[in-house]
């Protein structure tokens, strides 16, 4: 008889797909029709083996292409109008005091403050038609977390905000990910920089593994400093990663424990899988906290002067530089959050005054030089082959200046929260070059044709990473609920 130490149940990874009676049943059902425990294990074996040796099972455009996902979140709400949408012959409450320049895709015109991007639009696809129709006031908070759950939430403040994170939440796409297709090597699965997700005092909504549990959570990578420190990148260890300390060493050790209990009771399995090296797989996932690469992938200083000018020398682009190594030393999934708190001042995308000088001095300057200096630098590494790469912000910005869409004070040089549409930027793991999905209309108010929800693009993220969007997931009450509502936009990829 197999004994494993420990709560039934709880020695898995995840508690709610415990041993039940059910299991229990099936796998004595099978010994009465002649198979023993082990030769479930040796059938299921031969059946994965028989499916590698006959290739992946192909699936819709764009299936199982990714091997990394890399979110560039620009937290704040971006303005399309004033980026990569510009508007020509409007009035002056809402045209763009910045020039419109060509791009390398005839016919698709950029703002003079993205000319490095303008440069090498080729290497990526463009979403022109992002927006959906919100639920109240359409304030950070609540649009954060539809954008990074795929879920609206039930309580809403008269702000907009939401309450702070909590057990119920529905989880961050990259924890989904990182439980439904964890990295086969000792890596940082899921790694979230320079800063949390905030709106005021809501920190981390939508950031974390929510009703999963802290098992799945990211690694998260917050240096000391402001978010006018530009230099704390600089300062960046190994020893910075925060992570609940007991979380993966006392999976590692149930998953130990589980492993003993079955050697001593059934020695055949060991002889079954003795070519498999399991426990050089067990010292590798043991040791994942001083892995080689994964303490490398922060040795910023390994990086030869030129390439981290080339991202800039701030905290957005070398937080993009650090997703690069994070991805080569096998991280899945990286999120990169712009380096200011949404609704406030600088640099912030949240921009409901002073909009001229700050995207033109502060904001996008960033934006370009390190966004296409990442994409330039996956291309020619060829690791853009196997990563999807999207850039978006929760929204965009209101057509006209100076009104109020979501409560908030504007001046004439502003623009309000504006989710009926915006811009989405898509590159790598086998999408279109220089392709073009949807348009707005003629005041870039609304999308004009092909409109994408959020929730969309958050199906084709699962999509290429070689997950159903449909796959069901239980929540805290043990409810089934789908990993998004959605389907993903194929038409992005080759």
């Amino acid at each position: 008889m197999i004994r494993i130490p420990g709560q039934p149940g709880r020695d898995l990874c995840d508690p709610h797909l415990g041993v039940t009676r059910r299991d229990l049943i099936r796998v004595g059902g099978s010994a009465l029709m002649g198979l023993t425990l082990g030769s479930v294990f040796s059938l299921q074996g031969r059946a994965r083996a028989a499916a590698a040796a006959a290739g992946a099972i192909k699936g819709p455009a764009g299936w199982n292409r990714a091997k990394h996902i890399v979110m560039v979140y620009l937290q704040g709400g971006p303005s399309h109008l004033d980026l990569w949408d510009p508007k020509e012959n409007l009035p002056d409450k809402m045209s763009s005091p910045f020039k419109r320049i060509k791009t390398k895709i005839p016919g698709v015109n950029f703002t003079e403050l993205l000319p490095k991007l303008a440069g090498i639009n080729d290497k990526f696809s463009m979403i022109r038609s992002m927006g959906y129709t919100p639920n109240g006031l359409f304030n950070h908070t609540a649009a954060i977390y539809q954008l990074m759950t795929g879920y609206t939430t039930d309580k809403v403040s008269p702000s907009g905000q939401l309450e702070p994170p909590n057990a119920k939440d529905f989880p961050n796409f990259g924890s989904n990910i990182i439980r439904l297709k964890p990295p086969t090597d000792p890596v940082l699965p899921f790694v979230q920089l320079p800063r949390p997700l905030q709106e005021s005092n809501v920190i981390g909504k939508g950031g974390g593994a929510g009703f999963l549990g802290k098992a799945y959570d990211p690694y998260t990578l917050f240096p000391e400093g402001d978010d006018l420190d530009m230099t704390k990148m600089n300062r960046v260890k190994v020893d910075d990663l925060k992570l609940r300390p007991d979380v993966f060493a006392q999976r590692l050790e149930r998953r130990a424990r589980l492993r003993d209990a079955m050697d001593d009771a059934m020695p055949e399995i060991d002889k079954a899988v003795a070519n498999y090296n399991l426990d050089e797989y067990y010292d590798k996932a043991l040791n994942l906290i001083v892995s080689g690469k994964a303490r490398e992938a922060f040795e910023m200083d390994r990086e030869p002067e030129t390439m981290r000018e080339r991202y800039g020398m701030n905290t957005f682009g070398q937080s993009l530089l650090l997703a690069r190594r994070l991805i080569e030393a096998g991280t899945r999934v990286v999120e990169v959050v712009w380096p200011k708190v949404a609704n406030s001042d600088n640099h912030s995308w949240d921009m409901h005054q002073g909009l001229t000088t700050r995207i033109k001095d502060q904001a996008a300057p960033m934006l370009d030089k390190g966004f296409s200096a990442f994409i330039e630098d996956l291309d020619a590494s060829g690791l853009l082959d196997e990563t999807l790469i999207v850039a978006v912000g929760e929204f965009g910005r209101s057509p006209e200046k100076g009104v109020s869409t979501s409560g908030n004070v504007n001046s004439s040089d502003g623009r309000d929260h504006w989710p009926y549409c915006y811009t989405a930027v898509v590159a790598g793991a086998g999408t279109k070059r220089g392709y073009i999905h949807g348009e707005s209309d003629s005041t870039g108010s609304s999308p004009k044709s092909d409109p994408v929800h959020p929730t969309e693009l958050l199906a084709t993220i699962y999509n290429a990473v070689g997950i159903a969007p449909e796959t069901i997931v239980y929540n805290h009450l043990n409810q089934p609920r789908e990993l998004v509502k959605a389907k993903p936009v194929h038409a992005l990829f080759a």
